[in-house]
């Protein structure tokens, strides 16, 4: 699976914008008013401005090269500032192969760096911006988990591994590229944060939108030829 799109909103558009523009230097898209798109290797990330009174924020991740997780720390390590889980600023996943780092952006949103070591690609140039390869996971939180996941499943969006989903996190997808479907209230590692529901829009290489409102409800259409 890939992650073509998410699109995710924001109570801060101008200061995130800036963020993610001016001081990580991601190439920027599109640019409104109301809105803003990155480029995020083979992937898009659109943010868009809440509605007032709300404070929406999310868990993503993107995948970096194999070969280049402490490299792509140390560049991150020069402009932010990376979260702590109890006393480490990073972690291996041993059963992933992988290796992850997290920082907050201006909106509270739970940025995770991930190489997975098995299966994504290599890189013999200097890690900037522009060697990160997409968008690895992004959250789906809702009350409902088992209704969504079978949405899910019903149109090819199968959990990791083909294991059974349960009413805690799951990994809906594979490659390297997964939706986190899981209940509220989880905490997410390197915050202090629990998951809550807030509407996002995911576009997947297989033709699907994935529309999650404001009560984690999902309406899944056909991207039309």
């Amino acid at each position: 699976m890939l992650i073509n799109k998410v699109v995710i909103q924001t109570c801060l558009l101008n200061e995130t914008k800036d963020f993610y523009i001016n001081k990580l230097k991601f190439n920027c898209i599109t640019s409104k008013n109301n809105s803003f798109t990155i480029e995020v290797g083979e992937s898009l990330l659109e943010f868009v401005e809440a509605k007032e009174g709300t404070n929406p924020f999310y868990h993503f991740a993107f995948n970096v090269p194999s070969n280049q997780f402490q490299k792509a720390k140390k560049w991150a390590q020069s402009i932010v500032k990376l979260t702590m889980e109890e006393g480490h600023d990073e972690i291996y996943f041993e059963f992933l192969d992988a290796h992850s780092f997290y920082f907050e952006d201006p909106s509270g949103n739970i940025v995770e760096f991930i190489s997975r070591h098995s299966i994504s690609r290599k890189s013999v140039m200097p890690f900037s911006v522009q060697s990160i390869l997409n968008i690895s996971e992004i959250n789906l939180t809702t009350h409902d988990v088992f209704t969504v996941g079978k949405q899910l499943i019903s149109n090819g969006i199968l959990e990791r591994n083909n294991n059974e989903l349960i009413n805690g996190l799951n990994f809906m997808g594979g490659k390297g590229c997964f939706i986190l479907l899981g209940p509220p209230n989880r905490k997410w590692l390197f915050s202090n944060k629990n998951a809550e529901i807030f509407p996002v829009v995911i576009t997947i290489d297989n033709g699907k939108i994935i529309i999650v409102n404001e009560r984690g409800e999902i309406k899944i259409n056909s991207i039309k030829k």
